[in-house]
């Protein structure tokens, strides 16, 4: 009777110790394959310029706001406000009171801060609005946040009917430039220059002492892009080790919603130009007609357009809520690449359907293999350019081609299939393929669209899954979020309710388990039910064959 209490409590022991192990390496399984949503706290700083110092990120930008994140995705406020409390000054209004008055204006527009030795080097600027009547200076600070020191105004423009900052000419707000939005930064040989320039006569370019920081020369320097108010803004230089190019990106447009707001960009040899497009175009001729004033038809073929107003709409079958993830007036640009050489865009936008409002967005930036800057569809959130393998990009996607036209109208995603023969079908036609690990070619219309294929986080289903992003040799860029077959109808726009939830403001800590580790979770979970059936079974025999 002994034995047999004995070999029963031994069979009961090993059956829990078995579904206990098992349950184990179900744990471990699973910890091993999640991939954790990401949080964000939301800033907003209008025309944001990066600098990274130690191991934060810092934008400065309109109004005198900065704000600053050490992973890209969690904002927190440093400064806002033309007003004696803003901490970057002892007491702004003062200091910089001869550039207010000169602009007739109560606000500074887009900063900019460059590290320059072991001080902070702030380019600030304030303009009239209604016209180029402007100024620019420079302040200096030992500490990235401040305070700064005026160290007067360089720069003018807008000066009616009298000289302008080119000796002998009287300034024509036509050829001239409006003194602002600047941007410093060293060449690939360690030269100084500043980059400026909206609207007006377009955007210019001088070089600067490495030690004062002030312009070298008088006058406005050299002229790059632009002229007869054609709506260009806020330069913004960025040179590649990676391709030996220097990339002046730019915003065409208005920036306020509905206004068109575009980001572009084109490359050259040096900082000072020739500058040319992805179709070849020399842009230092592009431009509104004599005469004209917005001509934005002028100029919209030209320049490499990487983002624009869009939509990927929610379809009712997808999971989340809300009706999808878009922006709005997307723009004025900077840019970061790490010492790994990843590159990351940073910018304003705002949204659709929520007014004037903005925050801060990063994507991350892949070049392609013809050496152009592509823009991943969503926002950065931790993910890292990997392989993808093919099986995984056959599917069904949302689809943006983001054109050349920049009219405010919010361009919505269509649906085309990538096929496994190498086809797509659907909104456009052609075929797709996929080398080099994560790299893609789409050929669309006789247009070849090279580039990169990512495992990004869908804030609106709040899943990670394929996106891709291509540039073509026609100046357009197209973008695909991978969806669910037969994802059902759009959800309409119109429910208040869901346009508050899918503000794309609030991350989740929830834990997304891949398909991978569900599978191995279940196979556990059976194998481990089997064995203790099993030993039940055992029991039961044992316990009739000792009656």
């Amino acid at each position: 009777m002994k034995k047999v209490r004995r070999k029963r409590v031994m069979l009961i022991s090993l059956a829990f110790f078995m579904v206990l192990a098992n349950l184990s390496l179900t744990n471990i399984h699973v910890k091993a394959g999640v991939k954790e949503a990401p949080e964000f706290r939301e800033g907003s700083v209008h025309d944001p310029s990066v600098i990274k110092v130690d191991d934060t990120f810092y934008v400065f930008g309109s109004h005198l706001a900065a704000a600053k994140s050490t992973d890209l995705m969690q904002w927190e406020r440093v400064a806002d406000g033309v007003n004696s409390s803003n901490p970057l000054f002892d007491d702004v209004t003062k200091e910089l009171s001869e550039a207010l008055e000169w602009a007739n204006s109560d606000t500074l527009w887009a900063a900019d801060v460059t590290q320059v030795g072991d001080q902070f080097f702030m380019y600030y600027n304030a303009c009239e609005g209604t016209s180029p009547r402007s100024a620019m200076g420079l302040a200096i600070a030992d500490d990235i946040e401040g305070p700064y020191v005026d160290q007067g105004i360089f720069l003018k423009s807008g000066m009616w009917d009298q000289e302008s900052e080119n000796k002998g000419e009287v300034y024509n707000p036509t050829v001239h430039p409006n003194a602002i939005d600047p941007h410093a930064f060293y060449d690939a040989e360690g030269n100084f220059w500043l980059l400026y320039g909206s609207y007006s006569g377009g955007i210019f370019i001088l070089e600067l002492d490495a030690i004062t920081g002030f312009p070298i020369e008088e006058g406005y320097g050299t002229h790059l892009i632009g002229a007869n108010h054609a709506r260009m803004e806020g330069p913004y230089m960025q040179y590649s080790e990676e391709t030996g190019y220097y990339y002046l990106h730019l915003t065409y447009g208005g920036l306020g919603a509905g206004h068109g707001y575009n980001m572009r960009v084109m490359r050259s040899e040096n900082p000072d130009g020739p500058f040319y497009d992805a179709a070849g175009n020399l842009m230092e001729d592009v431009g509104g007609p004599a005469g004209s004033m917005f001509d934005d038809d002028a100029i919209a073929p030209y320049g490499v357009k990487t983002m624009g107003d869009f939509l990927f709409r929610r379809y009712s079958d997808e999971p989340g809520n809300g009706f999808g993830t878009g922006y709005v007036s997307p723009g004025h640009n900077s840019v970061y690449t790490n010492e790994e050489g990843e590159q990351f865009l940073f910018f304003h936008t705002r949204f659709p359907y929520r007014g004037e409002a903005h925050e801060i967005r990063v994507h991350q930036m892949v070049m392609n293999s013809n050496g152009w800057p592509v823009v991943a569809p969503y926002r950065y959130a931790g993910e890292k350019v990997e392989p993808i393998a093919e099986e995984d990009v056959y599917g069904t996607y949302k689809f943006i081609n983001h054109g050349l036209e920049f009219s405010g109208e919010i361009n919505e995603a269509e649906i085309i299939e990538l096929h496994e023969d190498g086809t797509l079908s659907g909104s456009a036609n052609g075929k797709w393929n996929h080398y080099d690990e994560f790299r893609i070619t789409l050929s669309i219309d006789g247009a070849d669209y090279d580039g990169m294929l990512l495992n990004q986080w869908n804030p609106t289903t709040r899943e990670f899954g394929i996106t891709f992003a291509g540039i073509a040799d026609n100046n357009m860029t197209v973008w695909g979020s991978k969806t669910i077959d037969g994802a059902g109808s759009a959800v309409d726009d119109s429910d208040d309710e869901d346009l508050e939830k899918d503000s794309d403001q609030i991350g989740t800590t929830t834990e997304i388990e891949e398909t991978e580790v569900e599978t191995t979770y279940l196979l556990w979970v059976i194998i481990s039910a089997i064995i203790v059936v099993v030993a039940i079974v055992l029991i039961v025999v044992k316990r009739k064959g000792n009656k």
